[in-house]
């Protein structure tokens, strides 16, 4: 499949890349399959990718594994929110979580309420909302990575 995307223009996407949610995304029901991209000329080791959309080109939204901010990150999900997906064990499963950059980037923030997993196998996947006050849904972040960042160089 070939889409044109506004981050990274014309790309050919393998079928074996393709990531379906039964139900969407939060906000999104319609869009029902997304592929997961990286810039790895950009790398910056903050992780961050993109959730891009192929029914919607112009639709990509930043997602990055939460265990980059949040070592401890474990929230707990009843199993019947994750049957869209199937059975899942730890070793075939990726977790993700949406990132918002607002104009002023020291306020850019990850929301941990809303995580996304993935079976990594079967490529289902689905959001999910997690009933726990210790996972705001906007976790700042801009200090971590910058923070990470200068360790890394």
């Amino acid at each position: 499949m070939r889409i044109n995307t506004r981050i990274f223009g014309e790309v050919e996407i393998d079928d074996t890349k393709i990531i379906r949610f039964a139900n969407g995304i939060i906000g999104f029901p319609e869009l029902k399959e997304f592929s997961l991209m990286h810039d790895a000329e950009k790398e910056d080791g903050s992780g961050v990718k993109w959730l891009q959309s192929l029914q919607e080109e112009g639709f990509a939204m930043p997602v990055m594994d939460p265990l980059v901010i949040m070592p401890d990150y474990n929230p707990q999900v009843e199993d019947e929110l994750l049957k869209p997906i199937g059975s899942l064990d730890p070793d075939h499963m990726l977790v993700l979580v949406t990132l918002t950059v607002p104009s002023d980037i020291k306020k850019m923030s990850v929301n941990l309420r809303a995580p996304i997993v993935v079976h990594t196998d079967s490529r289902k996947a689905c959001q999910v909302i997690v009933d726990d006050e210790k996972y705001p849904v906007k976790y700042p972040i801009y200090e971590m990575l910058q923070a990470a960042k200068k360790a890394g160089e």
